[in-house]
């Protein structure tokens, strides 16, 4: 080509959830059976949507008006309907002019973070997830940056970091908060969120609050709205019903945007962003019709207590199973339905190994591991051609800890407790081979 077409920025691009996928197939194809813990969709763990969540989607297919546009924006009613919910929480209120819709939260995030000046930089946690570390750090043409969770201190901020990034980096505008927590499945508690929130204030940031999990916690957990302590800072939530329902392939999310009237700047970012989407005519439909519908039904909040509950139990069952091996820092999880499992300093390194009786296998989990990018990929990718269980290296969520993460997705115990059990041994084995 006669110039280059890529930018810089295009090599933070990557989501190793999908990536790993990739390999397991190839074993697959060699006759090895795998076990999916690398992605969260309940719907492929073989979570049943309801019946009756399935007879108010197929109602609103009959109608022939659900086949066309919606306003760019979304639906009025449904937006109307959103901001009504928000605003029974009590603190910030707001319109239906507040709620933007967006073909799944990977849209929102990618328009979000492809608006921001080059110069500007949004803070994320680490772990972080893929789609927003690689949205920002491609936006930004530089690595992400990152407050670290700490998996010593149950995977909560170092907030004298945070405050210390921020005071010393004026390039940062604003805070990412994804609450409850994917990769670690943590759920923050509420005075953690009012420092943040007194962070952002003080060095005038926005918040930005991704709350795709927030109706998915268990445990005695309680997932906070952004909406009832972000107080006068600017800020944005962003949703969706492809966890909460579960609908993952309705492609259906939105974002709520807090006190516009408290900065022009941030007024502006945000019409920016509507006016984005404005140039894609609109977002999905049926699935906004559903919305009011489901949302709304008082059998909701009974369906969703009781998932709620079966993954509190596997994380349970998990805590059972991992807790006790020695060479890790593990924490149960309250929220999502992930935890994040880590190795602790100095228990990997590049000898250990696992049986693999398939030749063909062997050959090619021996090629993978010539030059990884971290350990906790090397271990990941034996433990996948041992035992067949796919799994995600941590460091690929844009973190220096060594590790994996898994899901809390599986409906049968049985298989859960094989899953699992598996990788504890598998780690025993790994740990010792070298």
């Amino acid at each position: 080509m006669r110039k280059r077409l890529l930018t810089e920025g295009a090599k933070e691009l990557s989501y190793e959830i999908r990536e790993i996928v990739k390999k397991a197939n190839q074993l697959k194809a060699l006759g090895l059976k795998i076990h999916w813990e690398n992605i969260g969709d309940p719907i492929e763990k073989h979570c049943q949507v309801p019946e009756w969540i399935k007879e108010i989607v197929g109602e609103i297919v009959e109608e022939n008006k659900s086949y066309g546009y919606c306003p760019s924006k979304g639906l009025l009613a449904t937006r109307e309907f959103l901001a009504s919910e928000t605003n029974k929480l009590g603190g910030v209120q707001i319109t239906a002019d507040d709620i933007l819709f967006f073909n799944g939260l990977g849209d929102a995030i990618s328009t979000i973070y492809s608006l921001l000046s080059m110069t500007t930089r949004i803070i994320g946690p680490s772990p972080a997830y893929s789609t927003h570390s690689s949205a920002e750090a491609s936006h930004a043409h530089a690595s992400p940056l990152v407050y670290h969770l700490r998996p010593e201190n149950h995977w909560l901020p170092d907030l004298e970091e945070l405050e210390n990034k921020v005071k010393y980096n004026p390039s940062i505008a604003g805070i990412l908060i994804i609450n409850p927590d994917n990769p670690t499945g943590m759920v923050y508690p509420i005075e953690h969120l009012e420092k943040m929130v007194k962070i952002a204030k003080d060095y005038h940031l926005c918040i930005i609050c991704d709350e795709i999990y927030n109706k998915i916690t268990y445990n005695g957990a309680v997932a906070h709205p952004l909406a009832t302590y972000i107080g006068d800072v600017p800020g944005i939530s962003l949703n969706g019903i492809s966890k909460q329902y579960p609908w993952p392939g309705s492609r259906c999310g939105w974002a709520e945007y807090y006190n516009r009237d408290k900065d022009p700047e941030f007024d502006a970012f945000c019409r920016a962003i509507d006016n984005a989407k404005m140039i894609e005519v609109c977002s999905t439909t049926i699935p906004q019709l559903t919305i009011p519908k489901v949302l709304g039904d008082t059998r909701y909040k009974i369906h969703r207590d009781a998932l709620n509950e079966k993954i509190g139990r596997r994380s349970a069952l998990i805590n059972e199973i991992l807790s006790e091996v020695p060479e890790l820092y593990f924490n149960p999880t309250y929220g999502a339905f992930y935890n994040t499992i880590v190795f602790k300093p100095g228990v990997l390194n590049d000898r250990q190994t696992l049986p693999v009786e398939n030749p063909e296998i062997r050959s090619l989990v021996e090629k993978w591991t010539e030059n990884v990018s971290s350990l906790d990929y090397r271990f990941v990718y034996y433990l996948l051609a041992s035992t067949g269980v796919c799994v995600v290296p941590i460091s690929s969520f844009c973190s220096e800890l060594q590790g994996f993460r898994i899901t809390l997705l599986e409906e049968d115990e049985d298989e859960l407790r094989l899953v699992f059990s598996k990788i504890r041994d598998a780690i025993k084995a790994y740990v010792k081979s070298a």
